[in-house]
Parts: C-alpha cells; structure tokens; sequence
C-alpha cells in the first residue's frame, strides 16, 4: 500500500477479479474418540471455526497466531490435503468442492505448498534433481518428457542454487539452500499461489533474510501470490500486504499492514506486538508490556462468549473499572463471558490522495471492546518502530559454494558477512 507523509492511502477496493483465492466461513474439525474395541465419538476439536480470508492477486496475505491458532491446519485445507468440514474454499471464483476430478488436479498444480521443515519435507533419498522434477511425473504438460533436466536446472538456478549440483542430495546442503530446493519443487509446475507454512522459523536470522528476499523477487517476477504463515510478527511485517491474526480457530482482526501494526484494536493483537523484542528497551514505552496468563484453551473445549476472555488484559482492567476484582475465568464483564464477538470493520481515516478526500483503510476486530483496547496503554511500537532482524532482510546471499565439499561431506554451512547489509524493502 502506497504512503504519504500523512498516512497510508486506502487501497481500491477489492472486486471478484482481483481474488485469486478465497475462503468461507471454513472450518475444519477432528474427532475425538475413546475406548480400545468400541471406540466412540466423545467430543470434536475445532482446528479452524468459521474463517473467511480472501487473497488477492499478486499480493501476499500474511497469517500470525500463537502455536495451536489453527494456522498449519487452514493451509492444509487450501491446499487440499484436508477436507473442510463446512465452508468453501473458491479459487478464481470457483467452488473445489464441486469441482471434478480432473479440475481438482488442476487445483493442486495451481496452489502449492512451502512447508516449514526444510530438513523433513525432502526426500533424503532422492538427489536435488529428482526432488525438483518429481512433480512432472503427476503434471506431465508441466515440461516436455526431453526438457525435465533443462526445467530442473532454470528451476535451482532460478532459487539461487548451481544447477550443476542438482545430482547432489538434501544432507549435502545447508538449511537455507534445502529450503530453495522446496521452493523450486513448488514452483515447477507454475503455480499462482505459494502456501507457505512458517518457511523461515527453521532457519537462522541471517538466512531468513536471504529466504524472504528470495520470496519477494520471485513475486515480482512471476506475479505470484503468498499466503505467508508465521508466528514472527517482525518477519510478517517485512513481507505481508494484508495481516489477519488467528487465535483458537477463529480470525481475531485483520486489515492491511499500516493498520493492524501501527492501529491495533483487538487485544490479542496488542499482546502479540507488545511481545516483539526491541533492541533497546528503553526505547519501549513503560506501559507498552501486555503480558497474557496461561496457555490458549483447548480446542476441544473453547469457552464460551470470546475465546479470548479468560487471558484477555483488556477485560480484566475493565472488570476492575466496574468494581469487579480478582483474577479468575468469571472475573470479567458479562458480555465478554456471554456473547460471541464478530468481525465488525472499524475504519481509519487516511490520506485520500492529491484531491484531499478522506479514505476508509480496510480494518476489522473482532472483539465487543475494540476501541478501549486501541486506547489503552500497550501501543504497538516495538514491531511498528523498530523493525530488527529478519525484517531488515539481507539484501545479498551470502551462502558459500558447496563445491568444495565432496559427496557425503557435512552439510554446505551458510556464511555471513561480517558486517550485513540489512533493509526493509517497501514495495
């Protein structure tokens, strides 16, 4: 999203065309059984209860959430590994529950997946080239029969990777080069969307640099579009277009950059940025530390009202404002115990251009007390002001040559220059 001096300048609104892919009101549940020899249903887990995204074309969605928010799960349903239990998942407008069998195969060369291991997600018995080409083997049109080892080689020269190596296998290669091979492997059959599941949380700072770098390059070259998942809120902040924030199964807020980051109104949301470390705290407000009791509930066995009413800090100040004390699940306003909040969209007022109208940035929370939380205390400066390491990506890879190591040899390490160049990159 272009900026002035004044703010961010809303973006068009969004229209069918622009969506490459959508989902709606998706959830997905696992059940819950017991006994040895007749084993019965006694319960669900709700992974993922009645999310909406839409992700547009060319531009990269960014989706940030604790550990168990559901996250990996709705990746796995995009890209049809799981099957929702209610919902639709649309690609270019088109429902792939009622597509045939043949335009679901076309589903899955189009959406591909970046998964978050780069150590597990190759085959360790197949060479760098075998990987790469092995989905030609289920998408034959990919690449003519006589031209799979010319594909192979643009594709790892296209990650960065020597083409000459593509005999050589995954433990021969550092961290940040297996997780080029992944991503070569998910472009080879020339995909319009990349899921990417945590792809850089295995790496080292410097090497996510390199690998976000890659991300956006690629982007700009071939016009692809990201769903990027992450518990890193600096790394999200660097690459993401649009951010949604999950927590317990259910989307929380969501807008575009400038506004969850530097407007934050879901406390969640506020907690999740207070917790970004800054390198000099003393440059974080006194009032800026919002710390969350416990772990997330159960999937199996949410609470009632807002999920996020048994560690939210925003309820527990309000409780103690109606002369309500103590620190209990019960010790908040009856709405928030009572009534499921929805996303409700908020608006924020921002440049409307060289003819001066004000303009609606895209923005919405789901919580009964939205605004109380944008006005009090814990203002999200750590991630929004003072961007650090993987955010200010490495401009220029710096990994060494594995040519000097013979087969079988330890893994390629992954260098750093003494001194790195590091940027954040506004496209």
């Amino acid at each position: 999203m272009p900026e002035t001096a004044a703010g961010p300048v809303a973006a068009a609104p969004t229209t069918s065309d622009d969506v490459v892919l959508e989902v709606r009101d998706l959830a997905k549940s696992y059940p819950v059984r017991r006994g040895v020899v007749l084993r019965r249903t006694v319960g669900q887990v709700q992974a993922v209860d009645g999310v909406s995204l839409a992700l547009r074309r060319g531009r990269t969605l960014g989706l940030v959430g604790e550990s168990g928010s559901g996250k990996s799960t709705l990746a796995r349903v995009l890209v049809g590994i799981e099957k929702p239990t209610r919902g639709q998942v649309l690609v270019d407008g088109e429902d792939v529950s009622t597509m045939s069998r043949a335009a679901r195969r076309e589903l899955r060369r189009n959406v591909q997946m970046v998964f978050q291991d780069p150590y597990t997600s190759l085959n360790p018995r197949m060479s760098v080239g075998e990987i790469v080409a092995e989905p030609f083997r289920i998408h034959r049109d990919a690449a003519p029969a006589g031209g799979r080892r010319r594909a192979v080689a643009e594709l790892l020269e296209l990650v960065g990777l020597d083409p000459d190596h593509a005999h050589r296998y995954p433990h021969q290669f550092s961290g940040g080069q297996r997780q080029r091979v992944g991503i070569a492997r998910a472009l080879a059959v020339k995909p319009r969307v990349l899921v990417c599941d945590e792809p850089v949380s295995a790496l080292d700072v410097s090497v996510q640099g390199q690998v976000i770098n890659l991300l956006e390059d690629l982007q700009d070259e071939l016009g692809l579009s990201y769903l990027f998942i992450a518990h890193d809120l600096a790394v999200v902040q660097h690459i993401a277009d649009e951010v949604a924030v999950m927590y317990l199964g259910r989307v929380v807020e969501e807008g575009d950059r400038p506004a969850v980051y530097g407007d934050a109104h879901h406390p969640y949301t506020r907690a999740l940025l207070s917790a970004v470390p800054v390198p000099d705290p003393d440059a974080r407000p006194a009032d800026a530390d919002l710390l969350l009791d416990g772990d997330p509930p159960s999937p199996a066995d949410p609470p009632s009202g807002c999920r996020f009413h048994t560690r939210c800090w925003l309820a527990r100040r309000l409780a103690a404002e109606e002369g309500v004390t103590g620190d209990g699940p019960e010790d908040v306003p009856a709405r928030c115990r009572t009534e499921d909040p929805v996303l409700v969209p908020l608006g924020r007022r921002g440049d409307g251009g060289t003819r001066g109208a004000a303009a609606v940035v895209p923005h919405a929370a789901a919580c009964h007390f939205a605004r109380e939380a944008a006005a009090l205390g814990g203002g999200p400066t750590s991630a929004a002001e003072t961007p650090s390491g993987p955010d200010r990506a490495v401009e220029q890879d710096a990994e060494q040559d594995p040519d000097d190591h013979e087969p079988g040899a330890d893994p390629v390490p992954e260098t750093v220059p003494d001194s790195p160049v590091l940027e954040s990159r506004e496209r």
